[in-house]
Protein backbone atom coordinates (compact mmCIF):
# COMPACT_ATOMS: atom_id res chain seq x y z
CA UNK A 1 0.00 0.00 0.00
CA UNK A 2 1.30 3.36 -0.75
CA UNK A 3 2.00 6.02 1.81
CA UNK A 4 -0.40 8.65 -0.08
CA UNK A 5 -3.00 6.50 0.21
CA UNK A 6 -2.77 5.44 4.25
CA UNK A 7 -2.57 9.22 4.72
CA UNK A 8 -5.70 10.10 2.55
CA UNK A 9 -7.44 7.39 4.53
CA UNK A 10 -6.36 8.43 7.83
CA UNK A 11 -6.96 12.08 7.12
CA UNK A 12 -10.92 10.99 5.91
CA UNK A 13 -11.16 9.05 8.92
CA UNK A 14 -10.07 12.10 11.19
CA UNK A 15 -12.52 14.32 8.81
CA UNK A 16 -15.32 11.59 9.55
CA UNK A 17 -14.75 12.23 13.24
CA UNK A 18 -14.94 15.66 13.44
CA UNK A 19 -18.51 15.43 11.71
CA UNK A 20 -20.10 13.05 13.61
CA UNK A 21 -18.49 14.41 17.04
CA UNK A 22 -19.10 18.20 15.84
CA UNK A 23 -15.67 19.12 16.70
CA UNK A 24 -16.03 20.96 13.22
CA UNK A 25 -18.04 23.53 14.45
CA UNK A 26 -15.51 24.25 17.90
CA UNK A 27 -12.82 26.58 18.04
CA UNK A 28 -9.47 25.32 18.25
CA UNK A 29 -9.27 26.14 22.10
CA UNK A 30 -12.40 24.39 22.46
CA UNK A 31 -11.47 21.32 20.49
CA UNK A 32 -8.66 20.61 21.94
CA UNK A 33 -10.74 20.59 25.71
CA UNK A 34 -13.36 18.08 23.88
CA UNK A 35 -10.00 15.95 22.54
CA UNK A 36 -8.74 15.64 25.94
CA UNK A 37 -11.73 14.96 28.17
CA UNK A 38 -12.21 12.29 25.26
CA UNK A 39 -8.91 10.68 24.82
CA UNK A 40 -8.90 10.95 29.49
CA UNK A 41 -12.05 9.09 29.00
CA UNK A 42 -11.11 6.14 26.47
CA UNK A 43 -7.54 5.61 28.69
CA UNK A 44 -9.81 5.10 32.14
CA UNK A 45 -12.06 2.80 29.89
CA UNK A 46 -9.15 0.77 28.69
CA UNK A 47 -7.20 0.82 32.00
CA UNK A 48 -10.76 -0.34 33.82
CA UNK A 49 -10.86 -2.98 31.41
CA UNK A 50 -7.21 -4.29 31.51
CA UNK A 51 -7.18 -4.50 35.49
CA UNK A 52 -10.57 -5.73 36.06
CA UNK A 53 -11.90 -8.22 32.86
CA UNK A 54 -9.26 -10.68 34.16
CA UNK A 55 -10.46 -10.74 37.84
CA UNK A 56 -13.80 -11.10 36.78
CA UNK A 57 -13.38 -13.66 34.60
CA UNK A 58 -11.10 -15.67 37.24
CA UNK A 59 -13.72 -15.24 39.50
CA UNK A 60 -16.90 -16.43 36.61
CA UNK A 61 -14.58 -19.26 35.99
CA UNK A 62 -14.52 -20.41 39.57
CA UNK A 63 -17.53 -20.08 40.00
CA UNK A 64 -19.10 -21.75 37.09
CA UNK A 65 -16.52 -24.71 38.29
CA UNK A 66 -18.02 -25.44 41.87
CA UNK A 67 -21.48 -25.67 39.68
CA UNK A 68 -20.27 -28.05 37.47
CA UNK A 69 -18.13 -29.95 39.81
CA UNK A 70 -14.48 -28.91 38.25
CA UNK A 71 -12.10 -28.54 41.48
CA UNK A 72 -9.13 -26.95 39.86
CA UNK A 73 -5.69 -28.05 41.63
CA UNK A 74 -4.31 -24.22 41.26
CA UNK A 75 -4.21 -22.28 44.40
CA UNK A 76 -3.80 -18.35 45.48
Amino acid sequence: MDFKRVKDYFSWLYYQYQIISCCAVLEPWERSMFNTILLTIFAMVVYTAYVFIPIHIRLAWEFFSKMCGYHSTISN
